[in-house]
């Protein structure tokens, strides 16, 4: 069951032209899209090194990619740029879009990019990121 974020009133579902069956508030006469969340990823290369970086987060026992959220009326490549900065403290110099994919368990679309840094200069993790957060070279992860 969903309802309108408006007024509360529970959404029924509608014929909307070209569109399908669309959430429909009968109180407000909207159609109300399906919502979910924007997220992004990177793969961020230390241009110094020819190494990636890759983060454990929350204590868990894996290494991850660098991500977060989209906030509203964000360009994905900013946010991209904001979250390498504020989870390790380093500067984008570059931002390369790669791919996107939805990831219906969190109701998530995440856009992964190529974000480029000059060296590890500037590491400094914020409380994100466990103690371990590493650059690793590529050519031993494939």
């Amino acid at each position: 069951m969903s309802y309108c974020e408006e007024c509360g009133t529970e959404l029924i579902p509608r014929e909307l032209e070209n569109e399908g069956i669309i959430p429909y508030c009968p109180h407000c006469n909207q159609f109300r899209f399906p919502k979910y969340n924007v997220a992004v990823s990177m793969i961020v290369i230390n241009r110094a090194e020819d190494k990636i970086l890759l983060i454990q987060q929350y204590g868990r026992p894996f290494f991850i990619l660098v991500a977060g959220y989209v906030s509203r009326t964000e360009e994905f490549e900013h946010a991209a740029a904001r979250e390498l900065k504020e989870e390790t403290g380093m500067t984008a110099e570059s931002v390369h879009f790669n791919r996107s994919h939805f990831f219906e368990p969190s109701n998530t679309l995440m856009c992964n990019f190529t974000v480029f840094v000059k060296d590890d200069s500037e590491m400094n993790p914020n409380s994100e990121i466990d103690i371990r957060a590493a650059f690793i070279r590529a050519t031993s992860i494939a």
